[in-house]
């Protein structure tokens, strides 16, 4: 698995597209009365804060050109590979990990969706 090759400023172009759509999910989900998450964002790094106490914190690594995950379940590093965010690690797509380890923390199913 090989990196794509981003400039700097499409590295903070995506990983901005990726925060900004999970804060949008966020939203829906506490205006749907879904679930009630809180969020909140400080430049390249947002927390999600679930009802149970835990936290999903992600983070932009700029140097790096990554995006990190810290869960319950461990932490996570992702590189943009062929159009989408790849886990370093086995390749999972890093929508789908937020969704099954959002799903874990909230004790229901959650899914966010991946925008292009």
């Amino acid at each position: 698995m090989s990196a794509s090759t981003l400039t700097d400023a499409q590295y903070r172009q995506l990983a901005h597209e990726a925060l900004a759509a999970i804060e949008s999910q966020v939203d829906a989900w506490l205006e749907a009365d879904v679930v009630d998450i809180d969020s909140h964002r400080t430049g390249g790094l947002l927390e999600l804060a679930f009802p149970n106490g835990s936290k999903i914190i992600l983070n932009t690594q700029p140097p790096l050109q990554e995006l990190w995950m810290a869960a319950r379940a461990g932490g996570f590093h992702f590189r943009h590979v062929e159009g989408a965010w790849r886990d370093t690690k086995d390749a999972e797509e890093f929508f789908s990990r937020l969704s099954r380890l959002a799903s874990e923390q909230a004790g229901q199913p959650l899914q966010f969706a991946v925008r292009s």
